[in-house]
């Protein structure tokens, strides 16, 4: 039996440790964990080709495409329903509805991937973003990837922008702005561990409020 009734969703700056802080919670709270697996799922679920969820992974798209999804929300879109959609829009709906599936099984890690706006009427998710000191960061992808840390830099940068500019246009919040997530935490100055410990502090605390106020 797991330790927690929360889903915790985590968004990360690239470097920052979220991948790691998310598995760790998967081991202290005994409950799964999802990163890339969401992809396996949405391709079972689909039908879509991994390796096509995988190329479009966490990337933009055009302005075009995001009024396109947002017309198929606003038109009631169904889920499963994918036909005569371009892909860019198949995928992200997909693992809309990988996400959506994931929760209703219960409580777990889901890692990026827009999934605090999949869930956000949800009353047991707790939305976590991890962010970094930019040279802590390129210090740790440069030990993770065996490279400069000035060419880990400009990995950093460069993924940062794709994961933003994803979720600036599939949401109606802000990437990595505090206001679009329940918690904020640095990992450059608690560590990964002293991250993993603050969010199950924290999620005692919620659903401590939540049995208190039932």
């Amino acid at each position: 039996m797991s330790k927690t009734n929360t889903i915790i969703t985590i968004g990360r700056e690239f470097g920052s440790g979220g991948h790691e802080i998310g598995e760790r919670l998967s081991e202290k709270l005994e409950i799964p964990f999802y990163d890339k697996e969401m992809l396996d799922r949405a391709s079972k679920d689909s039908g879509i080709a991994e390796e096509l969820l995988k190329a479009h992974d966490e990337k933009p798209t055009s302005s075009f495409l995001y009024s396109l999804v947002m017309d198929t929300y606003s038109l009631g879109y169904k889920s499963g329903s994918y036909s005569d959609m371009p892909i860019n829009h198949k995928i992200f709906l997909a693992q809309f509805d990988a996400i959506k599936k994931l929760a209703e099984e219960g409580p777990c890690i889901l890692i990026g991937r827009c999934a605090d706006y999949a869930l956000e009427d949800y009353r047991n998710v707790l939305s976590v973003f991890i962010h970094a000191d930019t040279v802590k960061r390129a210090k740790r992808i440069s030990r993770m990837y065996d490279m400069t840390e000035a060419k880990a830099k400009e990995m950093i940068i460069k993924t940062d922008k794709k994961r933003g500019s994803y979720y600036n246009y599939y949401t109606n919040k802000k990437w990595s702005a505090v206001q679009s997530y329940d918690v904020c935490l640095d990992s450059g100055k608690l560590g990964i561990d002293g991250c993993v410990d603050a969010i199950i502090e924290i999620v005692k605390i919620k659903e401590a409020t939540k049995k208190a106020v039932l």
